[in-house]
């Protein structure tokens, strides 16, 4: 999964992605994601598979509306985008993306 944060000026920022998800986290994240509503602000982008390699992921747009607690380690880079991947606990749908600091406004969290 790609991580992302709002930021004040109301602009969906990427900041990391998650490791591979089991089966069932999988399968209970694809019950919660709808296609997007309009353009998605990352449309046309591309996304590394990882640090020091050239090949990219293959990414399915989704409406930004999922919140996803996970764990990040410190490691960050110059944008402030996780270097490692997020190890994903669970899925919150008691929390809204409205409901979340903006982007550097908890810098605890991507």
């Amino acid at each position: 999964m790609l991580l992302g944060r709002y930021d004040a000026a109301g602009r969906l920022q990427y900041t990391g992605r998650s490791t591979t998800l089991s089966q069932a986290a999988g399968r209970a994240v694809a019950g919660e994601l709808a296609p997007p509503r309009g353009a998605h602000p990352w449309k046309g982008w591309t996304f590394s598979a990882g640090w020091g390699t050239q090949r990219t992921l293959e990414v399915v747009p989704v409406e930004p509306d999922v919140v996803m607690e996970v764990a990040i380690d410190v490691a960050r880079d110059s944008a402030g985008r996780c270097r490692h991947p997020a190890r994903t606990h669970r899925i919150r749908t008691d929390v809204g993306v409205a409901q979340l600091p903006l982007l550097g406004e908890d810098p605890a969290s991507p």
